[in-house]
């Protein structure tokens, strides 16, 4: 079966049962399974078939749904677009992908333009008005006279992904159905899933955190989805309060901005079973802000590769193990390697390898990226970690984010989330700069609050006595805000530019 059936099967246990909430309209479960055909005909009208691949561009919008479900009865893959991009990078990455033909909001249209000169062979749809674009309406009508076969399979790649690109080029990473698949099995135990849940998604969906971690397994639950377009805080407590949310993801940077109305702490939030987080090493303050309102914050740890659900910590441990994640998912194994393969101690940090059939099979026409990421069965995700003493699994920070100072092995995330407690520090990023005596030096770039100042004496005093001296920042810099991708994750290879950047001026 493909995934298509998921909608099929609930449009017939509960055809009216709300599916999707978007702006002000409510598609019910038939309604959407009857939009997954239409565009899977027209699909097949348009000679979209087994491999080919969809691109779309937008915002959230449940068009965006519908067409990956279609793509999976195809046999295609859908690959959704980073919107927050700029054309020459969309130029790109169609370019490595060449879809068939690409779905559009209008919004987008013209940024698109000038990329129809280098792709001509790609169909271009809008789905409202856009000059020069063809109709999504109106494309969906050349469908009504064809057949809508399931041809789709659970070896087959359904979704094509690209990565964020925090420390390097955007990878295209091929997820299957069965990949999908599994990641939901891996969510519905994670969030103990049921039909009566209601599910909020602020993220954007053409990440795998807004997409995979509890859009699709709501949906393969019999959920509601309340579709925002984009995050916005207001409306997400609003969302949260009036429909009685009880699932929503939010990165941390998502959960300060939250934080920051004055309505937070008053704000009705007894209907949320939990809160997923994740997307990068979530700093103590925010597991603090959102237990303090009586609601789990619960931590998940994987990547695009892994689709990405590979360990999470449970609603029950949530307060007891904050900044653990957690233990591996149902359909994972974990386990930490040293850089010749061989295990590592235990309490000893390694590098996380994931196994399962939620992991990738691949990156999109990239045959030696995909050898170096996966061997043996085991995805090596560049991240490295260590088991504490009850054999949970917590993140140190990224293999390439390691600074080796003075042949010293120093882990950003240890002295970032010291730092994250001082009172006039409201974002800070540590990175390593070249230096010709230690190798690399450590420097922390640091964001002030509204109306202070962070010197270097205060950046010291924060750390003496609870990191080694070695790991102390040989340099503050202070900017007016931190380079970060699209789902908030900072892009560490920018702000390592900036320290360089700060050195270079100091010597000048």
């Amino acid at each position: 079966m493909d995934l298509s059936h998921w909608i099929e099967r609930q449009a017939g246990f509960a055809p009216a049962k709300c599916a999707i909430r978007f702006a002000e309209c409510e598609i019910s479960y038939a309604a959407l399974a009857a939009r997954i055909e239409a565009v899977a005909k027209a699909l097949a009208a348009a000679g979209v078939g087994t491999g080919d691949r969809v691109a779309f561009l937008g915002l959230n919008n449940p068009e965006m749904i519908a067409l990956l479900f279609a793509c999976a009865r195809r046999g295609a893959m859908l690959a959704p677009l980073n919107w927050r991009l700029a054309p020459p990078e969309h130029r790109e990455t169609l370019a490595d992908c060449a879809p068939k033909l690409l779905v559009t909001e209008p919004a987008f249209a013209a940024g698109i333009d000038g990329v129809k000169p280098r792709l001509p062979a790609m169909r271009y749809i809008a789905l409202g008005d856009a000059p020069g674009w063809e109709s999504y309406e109106m494309f969906l009508t050349m469908g009504e006279r064809s057949a809508a076969l399931h041809e789709g399979r659970e070896e087959l790649p359904a979704l094509l992904c690209y990565t964020s690109g925090s420390t390097g080029r955007p990878k295209g990473v091929l997820l299957t159905q069965g990949a999908l698949f599994h990641n939901v099995v891996n969510s519905t135990r994670m969030h103990d899933f049921t039909s009566a849940d209601r599910v909020l998604t602020t993220l954007p969906l053409f990440h795998v955190g807004g997409l995979n971690i509890l859009t699709l397994p709501a949906l393969h639950a019999g959920a509601t989805v309340t579709l925002h377009a984009k995050f916005d805080p207001e409306a997400a407590l609003d969302a949260i309060e009036r429909e009685a949310i009880t699932l929503t993801v939010l990165v941390p940077a998502q959960i300060d901005a939250l934080r920051a109305l004055p309505r937070w702490k008053d704000a009705r939030l007894a209907s949320l079973r939990m809160i997923t987080t994740g997307s990068q090493i979530v700093p103590p303050r925010i597991f603090e802000v959102v237990h303090a309102r009586g609601v789990p914050l619960v931590e998940v740890y994987g990547s695009t590769e892994t689709a990405p659900i590979a360990t999470y910590v449970p609603a029950s441990e949530a307060r007891r193990k904050a900044g653990s994640a957690g233990m591996p998912a149902m359909h994972c194994e974990v386990r930490l390697a040293d850089e010749a393969g061989a295990d590592v101690a235990p309490g000893a940090s390694g590098e996380i390898l994931v196994r399962g059939p939620n992991v990738m099979s691949g990156y999109w026409g990239k045959p030696q990226a995909t050898a170096e990421a996966l061997r043996d069965g085991w995805f090596h995700s560049g991240d490295m970690g260590h088991f504490d003493a009850e054999g949970w699994l917590v993140v140190d920070g990224r293999s390439k984010d390691m600074i080796i100072s003075g042949g010293e092995n120093i882990y950003p995330a240890e002295i970032e989330n010291v730092l994250a407690e001082c009172d006039a520090i409201a974002e800070v990023a540590v990175v390593g700069r070249p230096d010709e005596r230690w190798g690399e030096a450590v420097v922390a770039v640091v964001v002030p609050k509204p109306g202070a100042s962070v010197t270097e004496r205060d950046v010291i005093g924060a750390l003496e006595g609870r990191v080694a001296r070695y790991k102390h920042p040989r340099a503050v810099v202070t900017v007016a805000q931190l380079p970060r991708t699209a789902l908030g994750k900072i892009q560490k290879s920018e702000v390592r530019e900036i320290a360089i950047a700060a050195a270079k001026e100091r010597v000048a």
